[in-house]
């Protein structure tokens, strides 16, 4: 059965997974690096053109290689059009995270099905006039937030290497680089919040505008800095519990493109071309 879309994913590596050169690379035959400017101006990173499991593949540092950005820097509109103009039709993307509740721990993965976004000094939209490519102005509905149909990759990759997931949770993006006083933990945690962190907001809602299928996979490491019993987060002990957590991560990482490339995705991708359509003024 002949398909209308050939599937490209687009792999963006949050903290921990930020230097593409010695993490997924190993596992990624790849083809060639390059620099792409949008647009919107320069992503965070080159582009590294591989393929995986027969799957190709784009992978990008979001704060650039060796983390040299931090969250509110990072041209979150470049690399989201960096990725598009290049065919991805989908992104992985990674993220650390605090977790906001008892039962998400150290270590723990999870699929975010929800945000809410306290982010004010990031550019929101790709349709502000900055590129001819998207005209007028699109009030792009955000539920779901992240693709379901993705998400349930990642739960059925997890399911087949044995790696323990939680699927479902809303995620709290902060403005950052600083973390949040316990006050503002204990009301994001009223809020519904179960993770929170800085960089998914608006990757997210720029994916959707731009036509792109994003799922997210989070990886808590701390509990932000309402925990009684717990330490404070630390950005050093952050990085520690990431990488030590990091191969679970990428298991699931390589198999969910490999169970990407055999599904067959027109229609998920036409009914979200028609949702950016329908809400574009």
């Amino acid at each position: 059965m002949s398909v209308k879309y050939k599937i490209k994913v687009g792999i963006i590596g949050g903290s921990g997974l930020d230097d593409p050169s010695h993490q997924l690379l190993k596992s990624c035959h790849i083809i060639k690096r390059e620099s792409v400017e949008t647009d919107f101006g320069l992503p965070s990173s080159n582009l590294f053109q591989g393929t995986i499991a027969g799957v190709d593949c784009i992978l990008l540092s979001r704060h650039g290689v060796g983390q040299i950005i931090n969250p509110t820097g990072v041209n979150y509109r470049a690399n989201i059009e960096a990725l598009r103009s290049v065919g991805c039709t989908h992104i992985i993307a990674t993220t650390a995270c605090g977790s906001l509740i008892e039962s998400i721990d150290r270590g723990n993965l999870v699929i975010p099905d929800s945000f809410i976004d306290r982010t004010i000094h990031r550019k929101g939209t790709l349709y502000d006039g900055t590129s001819r490519k998207y005209q007028g102005i699109c009030h792009i509905p955000m539920e779901p937030s992240f693709d379901p149909d993705v998400a349930n990759i990642f739960e059925s990759a997890a399911k087949d290497l044995g790696i323990m997931i939680r699927k479902g949770g809303t995620v709290v993006t902060i403005e950052g680089p600083r973390y949040s006083s316990k006050a503002e933990s204990n009301v994001f945690r009223s809020w519904g919040g179960h993770l929170i962190n800085m960089s998914i907001c608006p990757e997210v809602y720029l994916a959707k505008e731009a036509g792109i299928l994003y799922g997210a996979i989070a990886l808590a490491t701390d509990y932000d800095c309402w925990h009684e019993s717990e330490q404070v987060v630390c950005a050093s002990d952050v990085l520690v519990v990431f990488k030590k957590n990091l191969s679970r991560l990428i298991e699931i990482i390589l198999k969910s493109v490999e169970l990407i490339g055999q599904k067959n995705w027109d229609q998920q991708i036409d009914n979200l071309k028609q949702i950016i359509k329908n809400n574009t003024i």
